[in-house]
């Protein structure tokens, strides 16, 4: 039951900041299109100002309740090493807590990102933690 409570919290969690983050790439940069750079300036940040309150809490909610996921579900390590499944797993990990990282330094500590200062290199692995949840249950072994 509570594995469930928190996998929905996660799922709620992750579609909250990954939705923005295809907002942002998809229909919010667009705008500089059609509005002038001082009315663009204007409205990004009206939206902004409502996002800073919400999305990287969600963030840090995903990448926390992923923790909690990540330890129920790993497994115990075989005899022949990692499985396939604790592979791709591990790989989703790593990329979530890279996420989580970058967002609790800009929130918590005021850090903004060295490198990819754009919504477009987390938006990507975000795709990419998608992808790889749905072939996590594959067996590569047998291909």
């Amino acid at each position: 039951m509570l594995y469930t409570f928190i996998h929905t919290i996660h799922i709620y969690s992750v579609f909250i900041y990954g939705g923005f983050l295809f907002v942002d790439i998809l229909f919010l940069s667009k705008m500089q299109q059609s509005l002038n750079e001082n009315e663009y300036k204007k409205a990004r940040e009206a939206i902004m100002m409502h996002v800073r309150k919400v999305v990287p809490y969600a963030l840090m909610v995903a990448v926390a309740s992923g923790l909690f996921l990540f330890s129920q579900i790993f497994g115990k390590i075989g005899p022949n090493g990692f499985s396939s499944f604790q592979i791709v797993l591990s790989i989703k990990a790593f990329l979530g807590l890279w996420l989580g990282f970058r967002g609790i330094n800009q929130k918590l500590f005021g850090i903004n990102p060295w490198v990819f200062k754009s919504h477009f290199f987390p938006f990507t692995l975000v795709v990419i933690i998608i992808l790889l949840s749905q072939f996590m249950f594959l067996d590569f072994t047998s291909f």
